[in-house]
C-alpha cells in the first residue's frame, strides 16, 4: 500500500469495507484518524492510527475470501450491522470480515459476491467494464412485445436512459434480462416506467458465474472461476 492514501481507499484496501461504505461511515462521524474526526478526502499516513466505532482497523492477515451467496428475500446488502437487523453479514455469520460486491435490494433474491479484497470490488463495480448480470423477473400482468422492445432499447429512469440490453420472454408473466449497468433498483424502475410492477426478481448470473446453490447457502469461488474473474478485470 502506498501512502498517503485517501481514507475510503485505505479502508477498502485493508479489507474493512467498500469505498462507498467508507464514505457513509465518514459522514456518520464513525471514523477516527489519530483520535480525530477526518473530513471527506482526508489522507492516511503510514503510521496513522485508524479506528471505526472506536475499534482499531488493521490490514487483514487472513487469506482472501471470494464467496458466492444465494441471497434470500428480506436480507439487506449492508455491512452496517448496527442499523439493519436483517443484514447480509449477520445472516452469513462468516468468521472473517467480508462485504458484498454491489447490491441486491431487500425484496430481491439470488446471486451476490462477497469478499474481503477491496481492490477487486472496485474493479468489478467500475461501470466501464460492462459486466453482464442476468435476472429472472416476474411481473403483475402479461408481457407484450412492445414491453420487451422498450426494455431492450432503453428506458428513461433517474434522469438517464438505460443501456440497451437483452430481454427474453419466458412465459406470460416472466422474462429474463441481461444488464451491463447497475442503477439503483434498475429493473423495478424500468418496469414501473412502462406501467408494470415487479412481483419477484432473482439474479441468476454475474459475468461467467451462474447461481448453482440453494437459497440461503454460500460457497467459495472455484480456482477456475477466480482465474477467469481476474482475467476479465485486467
Amino acid at each position: 500500500m502506498e501512502f498517503p492514501i485517501r481514507i475510503n481507499k485505505y479502508l477498502s484496501q485493508v479489507g474493512y469495507c467498500s469505498r462507498r461504505e467508507a464514505d457513509k461511515l465518514l459522514l456518520q462521524n464513525r471514523i477516527l484518524i489519530n483520535d480525530k474526526l477526518p473530513e471527506m478526502g482526508t489522507k492516511v499516513q503510514e503510521n496513522d492510527v485508524v479506528k471505526v466505532d472506536d475499534k482499531l482497523v488493521k490490514a487483514e492477515e487472513d487469506e482472501k475470501v471470494y464467496m458466492i451467496f444465494n441471497k434470500p428475500k428480506g436480507i439487506v446488502c449492508t455491512t452496517d450491522t448496527r442499523v439493519e437487523k436483517d443484514n447480509i453479514i449477520d445472516y452469513i455469520n462468516y468468521p472473517t470480515r467480508i462485504y458484498p460486491v454491489g447490491r441486491l435490494d431487500k425484496m430481491s433474491e439470488g446471486l451476490i459476491f462477497l469478499t474481503n479484497n477491496g481492490e477487486i470490488v472496485n474493479k468489478i463495480l467500475r461501470a466501464r467494464h460492462y459486466h453482464e448480470k442476468e435476472y429472472v423477473v416476474k411481473v403483475n400482468k402479461p408481457i407484450t412485445q412492445s414491453f420487451l422492445s422498450a426494455m431492450q432499447k432503453g428506458v428513461k429512469i433517474l434522469d438517464t436512459t438505460t443501456r440497451p440490453c437483452q430481454v427474453e420472454k419466458v412465459n406470460q408473466n416472466t422474462f429474463k434480462i441481461i444488464l451491463t449497468q447497475g442503477l439503483n433498483r434498475q429493473i423495478r424502475r424500468m418496469c414501473e416506467a412502462l406501467n408494470y410492477r415487479v412481483i419477484a426478481l432473482k439474479r441468476i448470473r454475474i459475468m461467467h458465474i451462474s447461481l448453482d446453490i440453494p437459497v440461503g447457502d454460500y460457497r467459495m469461488f472455484s480456482q477456475e472461476e477466480l482465474k477467469k474473474l481476474n482475467q476479465s478485470l485486467k
